[in-house]
C-alpha cells in the first residue's frame, strides 16, 4: 500500500466525533445551531461482533431473514466477518441523516445519491465527501486531515452529461446536523426530503457551470447499517434504498423525475487498506428494492450481503441468486452482479467508466423478476497504483482556499 501501510494498533477503534464549533474559521455559531436537538456527543465505530445483529447468509436458497424496522428489532446470530445487519449507531443517524461529524485522520465519510429518469435516458449521481477517498490529493496529503479534502461530486449521465469533482480545503466545509455545505454546494435534510443545491464547474471534456437543485423524497428511512469489516472500521448506512428523485438543473433537457437512492459510507481507514475489490448494486423491485454488497477483503474473507427493503423502511437479509459475470468495461474492469441461473446481466446505460471504477444501469433477473438498477464495480488494486492518481488529478482539481 502506498499511503497507509502502517496500521495503528488502535485504528479499528478510532472515533467519529461531532465537530466542535471552534474548529471552523468562520464565525458561524448561528449557522451551526442544531435545530434537530441531537447532542454533540462522541460517537464510536462499533465492532461487528458486539452488535447482536442478523448474520447475512451466503447460501443461495435461504429463506428471508428477520426484518429490521426500527427500535427493538429482533436480533440473530453473530457475523464474525462483518456481515451483520444492525441498528444504525455511532453517528446520531438512527432516524435521519446527521452531517455534523468529525472524521478521524485516515478516515472518510460520504453521502451518496443517485437517480435514473423514468424513461431511462438520463441519470445523475451526487456524493458529498469528507476525506475524499477517491481524491489523489487526499492520498498524497497522507490523509491526516479529512476535513481539508472535501467535495461534492456531481455527475450527469446521458446526452450532454457532465462531471464535477473539486477537492476543496477546510475553509470550504460547514456542517450542522441537517446540512453539509462544501463550497458553493450543499446537502440539506429538511425532515422529509434531501435537497441538494448544486453550483459547480465541470471538468474535461465539457467545462461549464453545473447549477440547479436536486430533490430526493423517500417514503421512509431505514434504521439499519451493515458493518463491512468485523472490527467496524467500515460501515454502510442505507438511508433510503427506495425514493423518488426530481432533477432541475440549468441545462437543456436536465429536468426529470425518476427513481432514486440515498446511502452513506463511513470508515476509519483507507478503503484500499482493507479491500481489494467490491461490487454493489441496488435494484427497484415490485415489492421495494434489493441491494447487493459483495467485497473481497485483504484478509482473504468475503462479504456477500443481499438485503431486501420495503417502502416503509424495513430491511432484512434475503435469499438471492449467485453471482454472474457480464461484459467488462472499456477499461477492461471485470464486473459481476446477482442473476438467476441461465440469465446473464447486461449493461443498459453507461454512467461512469474509469480505470478503477464503473457505474452503470444494469438489467438482471432476480427470483424470476426482470429488474434494472444502478451497479458499481470498484478495483482498489488498480486505484492504489501510482499511475492512477496523476491521471485522476486531471479530472479532480484542487482548490484549497474558499471564502463564504
Amino acid at each position: 500500500m502506498s499511503d497507509n501501510t502502517s496500521r495503528s494498533p488502535h485504528a479499528s477503534r478510532a472515533e467519529l466525533h461531532t465537530a466542535p464549533t471552534a474548529e471552523h474559521t468562520d464565525d458561524d455559531r448561528g449557522f451551526r445551531a442544531d435545530v434537530s436537538g441531537l447532542g454533540r456527543i462522541p460517537l464510536r465505530a462499533i465492532p461487528a461482533w458486539n452488535d447482536g445483529g442478523l448474520r447475512a447468509s451466503n447460501r443461495q436458497n435461504e429463506n428471508q431473514g428477520t426484518i429490521f424496522g426500527g427500535r427493538g428489532s429482533a436480533s440473530g446470530g453473530r457475523g464474525a466477518d462483518g456481515d451483520t445487519l444492525r441498528q444504525a449507531c455511532g453517528r446520531g443517524d438512527l432516524e435521519r441523516p446527521h452531517f455534523d461529524i468529525e472524521v478521524p485522520p485516515g478516515g472518510y465519510a460520504w453521502w451518496y445519491i443517485d437517480g435514473v429518469s423514468d424513461d431511462g435516458k438520463r441519470a445523475v449521481s451526487v456524493i458529498g465527501f469528507i476525506g475524499s477517498v477517491f481524491s489523489p490529493w487526499y492520498a498524497w496529503s497522507g490523509r491526516g486531515n479529512p476535513g481539508n479534502h472535501c467535495c461534492i461530486n456531481v455527475a450527469t449521465y446521458g446526452r450532454g452529461g457532465r462531471f464535477s469533482m473539486t477537492d476543496r480545503g477546510q475553509t470550504a466545509l460547514r456542517q450542522t446536523s441537517d446540512m453539509l455545505t462544501i463550497g458553493p454546494s450543499s446537502l440539506h435534510w429538511t425532515g422529509k426530503q434531501l435537497v441538494i443545491d448544486v453550483d459547480e464547474i465541470s471538468s474535461l471534456p465539457i467545462i461549464s457551470r453545473m447549477r440547479g437543485q436536486i430533490t430526493l423524497t423517500p417514503p421512509a428511512l431505514t434504521q439499519i447499517e451493515l458493518p463491512l469489516t468485523a472490527d467496524g472500521a467500515h460501515v454502510w448506512r442505507p438511508f433510503a434504498p427506495i425514493a423518488r428523485i426530481s432533477v432541475d438543473l440549468e441545462a437543456e433537457g436536465w429536468q426529470f423525475d425518476g427513481h432514486g437512492y440515498f446511502d452513506s459510507n463511513f470508515g476509519t481507514r483507507a478503503l484500499e487498506e482493507d479491500f481489494s475489490s467490491w461490487t454493489w448494486a441496488r435494484y427497484p423491485t415490485q415489492s421495494g428494492a434489493t441491494c447487493f454488497y459483495d467485497a473481497e477483503r485483504r484478509d482473504g474473507t468475503r462479504l456477500e450481503a443481499a438485503i431486501g427493503f420495503t417502502p416503509d423502511g424495513q430491511a432484512a437479509h434475503v435469499s438471492a441468486p449467485g453471482s454472474a459475470r457480464f461484459n467488462r468495461t472499456l477499461w477492461a474492469l471485470p464486473r459481476a452482479t446477482r442473476a438467476d441461473p441461465g440469465h446473464r446481466p447486461k449493461q443498459i446505460k453507461s454512467m461512469l467508466d474509469a480505470p478503477f471504477y464503473s457505474r452503470s444501469v444494469v438489467e438482471t433477473v432476480l427470483n424470476g423478476e426482470r429488474v434494472q438498477g444502478v451497479h458499481e464495480a470498484l478495483d482498489l488494486n488498480r486505484f492504489d497504483s501510482p499511475i492512477i492518481k496523476p491521471m485522476l488529478a486531471c479530472r479532480v482539481p484542487r482548490r484549497a482556499q474558499w471564502k463564504f
